[in-house]
């Protein structure tokens, strides 16, 4: 799965449309639904519980990652048919780990209006950062509305 994953990512990187024929992303769902079969296969049977407890019996982290993989097949490859998702969330992790910061630092926000008002100030910066500006520029252009595109 790691394989056919990355190899996806690849293709979709080098592609000049950024968007599958209807064929290759039917070509790979049959290849991803296959190495969903052929995991099921490989898993290892569930023991029923016994007879004086309640509940079922924990699943390995195998069987639950399978069960994620098979359920939601579309979240998984939608980075191959839509170019405006990313491979790996890595960058909505970085975006959200500085206000779990912030709110560790401080202990919390004190209301919700402030956690709201960092929010967006964070959002900014981290839009102008992208865009290639210093945050201080992007931090002095803000109140004057002056929002320049070209470097």
């Amino acid at each position: 799965m790691k394989d056919l994953l990355l190899e996806i990512c690849k293709k979709a990187s080098k592609r000049k449309m950024k968007k599958p024929s209807k064929s290759e992303y039917s070509n790979l769902q049959k290849r991803y639904r296959n190495i969903i079969t052929r995991g099921e296969k490989e898993l290892p049977v569930i023991p029923p519980t016994p007879n004086e407890k309640r509940g079922k019996m924990a699943k390995s982290d195998a069987h639950n990652l399978w069960e994620c993989l098979r359920d939601y097949e579309f979240s998984v490859l939608l980075f191959a048919k839509n170019s405006e998702v990313s491979f790996a969330n890595n960058r909505a992790e970085r975006d959200f780990r500085m206000s779990k910061v912030k709110q560790k630092v401080s202990g919390c926000f004190r209301k919700e209006l402030y956690a709201k008002a960092y929010c967006r100030i964070s959002s900014y910066l981290q839009t102008m950062a992208t865009k290639g500006y210093n945050p201080l520029l992007a931090i002095q252009m803000a109140p004057t509305g002056e929002f320049v595109l070209h470097k």
